[in-house]
């Protein structure tokens, strides 16, 4: 199938678990992650509608931003670990940051966005399975609790909701209570009606787990390897 064609596909499978779980699609945003995908592929993707687009590492993606530059409304989000030397780069190429993780992360980032004078969006990472190798914030950190106290201070940075990736299983109803809880940490947030912080963006799921996500709240979902097949290894 093509690009086209599994874009439609993937928005079909959207829609329905969208009405399983009672919400409107259109809610739900449908970004294509492009990790190793050649600029070719990826303006195929644009052609086919989509304009959210993720990419897991800076230089990989600063190599590939001239050939993309005529793509004027297309929204770069970077969401892999960012470390704290590249925030000028990041904030050179990308919109948003949707992995920020840790207080010093953030504030790195708000001085890199500063130098460009433009406001980024981000989320913040949380590791909801508590895996070791990944990274992200507890859900019950202190380090949560201080970007989130901060969030006045960082001027030049909009913090939107929370982003996971949950430990990876061959049956994705495994990452259901992954979903669950991240979905609960967020509206516990959102109750508390904190300065400056919002939390109208659930970043959850991908190609093999995407649609539990939407059934437990995803607002956006994180589609690689459906749209565009197989990883080819970097």
């Amino acid at each position: 199938m093509s690009i086209a064609e599994n874009i439609a596909r993937v928005r079909e499978r959207i829609g329905a678990a969208a009405r399983r779980a009672g919400r409107n699609p259109e809610e739900i945003s449908l970004m294509a992650v492009t990790k190793t995908v050649p600029p070719e592929r990826i303006r195929e993707a644009y052609n086919a509608g989509i304009r959210i687009f993720g990419e897991n590492r800076v230089r990989d993606f600063a190599d590939k931003a001239e050939l993309l530059r005529d793509l004027a409304d297309a929204e770069w989000h970077m969401i892999g670990h960012l470390q704290t030397n590249k925030t000028a780069k990041a904030a050179e190429f990308f919109a948003a940051v949707d992995s920020v993780d840790s207080l010093r992360l953030a504030h790195k980032l708000n001085d890199s966005a500063q130098l460009f004078e433009k406001r980024m969006a981000v989320l913040l990472e949380v590791n909801v399975g508590g895996e070791v190798a990944k990274s992200g914030v507890a859900p019950d950190s202190h380090e949560l609790e201080d970007i989130l106290q901060a969030a006045p201070q960082l001027q030049r940075l909009e913090i939107r909701g929370l982003m996971t990736i949950p430990p990876f299983t061959e049956d994705p109803q495994q990452a259901r209570p992954c979903f669950q809880k991240l979905r609960r940490l967020r509206d516990q947030i959102a109750a508390r009606a904190l300065p400056a912080v919002r939390m109208d963006v659930l970043s959850m799921g991908m190609s093999h787990d995407f649609e539990m996500a939407i059934e437990e709240g995803s607002t956006c979902v994180r589609v690689g390897t459906a749209i565009f097949g197989e990883r080819v290894p970097a």
